[in-house]
C-alpha cells in the first residue's frame, strides 16, 4: 500500500469515529452563531474553512456546483433589492428614476451574500459528509423517534437533491426556449418558471417519502431495536454541549444589542 493510497483510507476512518450529531450541532452552532454576528470576517473566514474542509474531504466537487445552484440566484435577487432600492443609501454611484445603486447598499448586499455563503456552505458540507444511517441511528439512540428521526436526517441532506433537481428543471426550461438572461423583467419571469416545477417536485417528494414511511411503520411507537451502533465519546458530548451553549450566547447577545440599539 502507497503512503497516499494509505491517507486517503485513513481520512474516511477518521470521518466515521466523528459521531453524526457532533457535526450536526458544529454546522447548526456555526450557522446560528455566523447569522447573529453578521460579521463579514466571520462569514468570510467561515466560508474559507468549508471550501478548505470540502477539498481535504473529496467533497468539493459536490459542494461547489450545488452552492453556486443555491448561492447565485439568490445573491442576484440581492443585489438588485439592495443595490437598487438600499432606502439609507446616501452615496449614490447611478440613478434610474427611483432606482439608485448606492455604494451603502452594494456594500449592505455584499455582507448579507457573504453571511448567506457561511451558512449555505455549511450546511452543504454536513449534507455531503454525513451518513444517513449513522445519523438516524444516533438520533434513535438519544430517544428520537424513528420516523422523525428519518425524515430530519432525510431532510438535512436533500439540499444536494434540491439543487440537482434545479439544474435539471433550468436545463429543461431552457430546451422549451426560456431565455434566463436579459433584462430584470425576464430574469424575475425565469426565476418564476423555474422555481414553481421545483416546489411542486419537492411537495411531490415529501408525499412519496411520507408513505413509503407509513409503509415501514416508522410511525408506530414502542421500543426499537438498532442493530447500527455508532460510536460517541465523552469528549464529543462535552463538545456538543460548548457549542449549543456558544450558539444560545450569540443569540442572546444579538438580541440584547439589537434590544440596546433599539
Amino acid at each position: 500500500m502507497t503512503a497516499s493510497s494509505a491517507g486517503r483510507t485513513a481520512a474516511p476512518a477518521r470521518r466515521e469515529r466523528l459521531n453524526p450529531l457532533t457535526s450536526l450541532t458544529a454546522a447548526a452552532a456555526t450557522a446560528v452563531i455566523t447569522t447573529a454576528a453578521g460579521s463579514w470576517p466571520l462569514s468570510l473566514a467561515v466560508v474559507a474553512a468549508c471550501l478548505g474542509l470540502s477539498v481535504a474531504g473529496g467533497t468539493a466537487r459536490r459542494v461547489l456546483p450545488a452552492g453556486a445552484a443555491v448561492l447565485v440566484p439568490l445573491g442576484l435577487s440581492l443585489l438588485w433589492l439592495h443595490g437598487l432600492f438600499f432606502p439609507e443609501g446616501r452615496t449614490v454611484l447611478a440613478a434610474w428614476g427611483p432606482a439608485r445603486i448606492t455604494q451603502e447598499g452594494l456594500e449592505f448586499a455584499g455582507q448579507r451574500i457573504l453571511q448567506l455563503a457561511a451558512v449555505v456552505l455549511v450546511l452543504l458540507l454536513f449534507s455531503f459528509s454525513v451518513r444517513v444511517p449513522d445519523l438516524v441511528a444516533a438520533l434513535s439512540a438519544r430517544g428520537v423517534q424513528g420516523r422523525f428521526a428519518f425524515v430530519l436526517a432525510s431532510t438535512l441532506t436533500l439540499l444536494p437533491a434540491i439543487a440537482a433537481r434545479a439544474q435539471r428543471i433550468r436545463q429543461a426550461q431552457e430546451s422549451r426556449g426560456l431565455v434566463v438572461s436579459g433584462s430584470l423583467v425576464s430574469r424575475a419571469r425565469a426565476f418564476r418558471l423555474q422555481a414553481v416545477p421545483l416546489v411542486l417536485s419537492l411537495i411531490e417528494d415529501a408525499g412519496t417519502r411520507a408513505a413509503a414511511l407509513e409503509a415501514r411503520g416508522l410511525s408506530n411507537t414502542g421500543p426499537r431495536t438498532s442493530y447500527r451502533e455508532v460510536a460517541d465519546s465523552g469528549l464529543q458530548r462535552a463538545a456538543r454541549t460548548v457549542l449549543v451553549l456558544a450558539a444560545l450566547a450569540a443569540v442572546v447577545l444579538r438580541v440584547a444589542q439589537a434590544g440596546a440599539g433599539g
